[in-house]
């Protein structure tokens, strides 16, 4: 974190207390102070993995996860439907917990571990293929923020029951109502698992 004060940037550690003048003498004082944590980045930069790959990008401030995941790498699996949190579509995986990307600040994002739809049809995840099988699609647009809220289910428990299931799912909206397959999806992807 960084402040100017009387036309001075002053660099503010995030593990003590200590100021620095300059971005150098901050790094410096982690890397000999704080060994085990993450060293700062430059205003904006961070650096984070989607899908097994590591990425260093700078972002601004107002960019959201969704944004930098979409329109900036181009994984467009990600869907754009209420951008208000209401619906699931821009659901991605960081830190092995189901998250809105729409609601998510890019910036926060340093150091953190991010799953897509694509990462998961890359693993060919059985539910990929249960999903197919079970016709859980009809214009296809809310399928991928299902896919990944049902994997993030599955990774924390893999035998879940049918209440557990659309609990999980319960932040999920289909204009086309295809609710009543997903569930029998899941159920077949956890017993592949």
């Amino acid at each position: 974190m960084n402040e100017t004060r009387n036309g001075l940037t002053r660099y503010s550690c995030p593990y003590c207390s200590n100021t620095f003048d300059s971005f150098e003498a901050i790094k410096s004082h982690i890397i000999t102070d704080h060994k085990t944590e993450l060293l700062p980045e430059p205003e904006g930069m961070i650096k984070l993995t989607i899908n097994g790959q590591k990425y260093k990008i700078r972002v601004e401030p107002e960019w959201t996860l969704y944004y930098l995941i979409h329109d900036k790498l181009g994984l467009t699996g990600t869907k754009l439907m209420c951008d208000h949190g209401a619906c699931g579509s821009c659901t991605v995986i960081m830190n092995g917990r189901a998250i809105l990307s729409c609601m998510t600040l890019a910036i926060e994002c340093h150091g953190k571990q991010i799953e897509t739809v694509e990462g998961i049809a890359a693993a060919n995840h059985p539910l990929i293929e249960e999903y197919v099988k079970h016709h859980c699609m009809q214009c296809g647009y809310c399928t991928p923020g299902f896919v990944v809220a049902a994997k993030a289910l599955l990774d924390k428990n893999p035998h879940p029951t049918e209440g557990e299931v659309r609990e999980a799912l319960a932040g999920n909206l289909c204009r086309c109502g295809t609710y009543p397959q997903h569930p029998k999806a899941i159920l077949e992807a956890a017993k592949k698992l």
